[in-house]
């Protein structure tokens, strides 16, 4: 018997090690709260009725720490699909990346490339504008996701104020909310605009901490990882060990235990210990960050 493991997982039991060291390798996803109640509230958005106003989210996150997940999740549900009388496609929610920096002509290109709207890359930005809201329009967009969207900062105060405007028009002319998304500078760069700041609604993502929450996550995550023997990853010693390690970060903690699932693996252990976690070849979020300052 193995309890441990979620009923969709048992099968991949009976696979060699290298494919169940593969399918540990693979994305997984974990429905955890705090991420439950950020799709809850983006869903919420995406029914919200059409209005002059509407209301927008800010998801922040500490890097790392599953803004991304959550993001890929909600377009996963919310995907372009063809109109059933001419076939051409209604795209719901669009998801784009702020440009590297407060551009408003690049903004527009990565949205017409990510529609595969034609379009012609040295056009004047007005001309680019009408053209944006012209294929958001056709296309039915509902929601637009802005992620990445503290690469506004990195612009001039006038820049940053121009490139907030822009998302600011959009949103007003096609009557759509806006998710925007990013680490915890994203924060101060909508706040810097005060109409802005007044519509958007901050939805953090904050580090785990010792509590029921991660220990469901903790468990959560235990019963994906197909390894023969139950690894108790809530107990207090592993737990508080994995928290050391990832420094609270739900990306670190997976990549923690998918390399220690893999190691458990070739080990003959199929279970995670405190000597296998010791034996994994990782590195801190924070010695990362000291070994960069140093080149």
């Amino acid at each position: 018997m193995t309890p441990h493991l979620h009923p969709n997982v048992l099968r991949l039991l009976e696979l060699p090690d290298a494919e169940r060291q593969r399918a540990i390798l693979a994305e997984k996803w974990i429905p955890y709260t705090r991420a439950q109640q950020a799709l809850a509230k983006m869903e919420a958005l995406l029914q919200h009725p059409t209005s002059h106003r509407m209301p927008n989210l800010l998801l922040v996150e500490d890097t790392n720490n599953g803004k991304t997940a959550i993001l890929r999740r909600f377009c996963h549900a919310h995907q372009p699909q063809p109109l059933e009388d001419d076939g051409r496609l209604q795209w719901p929610v669009l998801y784009v990346q702020a440009p590297p920096e407060p551009d408003e002509k690049r903004f527009y290109n990565i949205v017409l490339d990510r529609v595969n709207a034609p379009h012609r890359i040295n056009d004047h930005v007005g001309k680019k504008q009408l053209q944006v809201i012209h294929v958001l329009r056709q296309l039915g967009v509902k929601l637009l996701v802005i992620d990445e969207i503290q690469h506004i900062l990195a612009g001039n105060q006038g820049k940053q104020r121009q490139f907030l405007n822009v998302i600011k028009y959009l949103s007003n002319e096609l009557m759509v909310p806006l998710v925007c998304a990013g680490i915890r500078t994203a924060f101060s760069a909508v706040q810097s605009d005060e109409q802005l700041a007044n519509r958007f609604e901050p939805v953090p993502l904050p580090k785990w901490v010792i509590g029921d929450d991660y220990l469901r996550l903790l468990l959560s995550f235990e019963r994906l990882l197909p390894l023969r023997e139950p690894s108790n990853l809530a107990d207090e010693s592993i737990a508080l060990k994995l928290l050391s390690m990832s420094e609270g970060t739900i990306g670190e903690i997976s990549k923690i235990l998918k390399l220690a699932a893999v190691l458990a693996i070739d080990s003959k252990k199929e279970r995670i210990t405190a000597a296998v976690l010791n034996k994994v070849d990782y590195t801190t979020p924070s010695d990362r960050m000291k070994f960069h300052k140093l080149i």
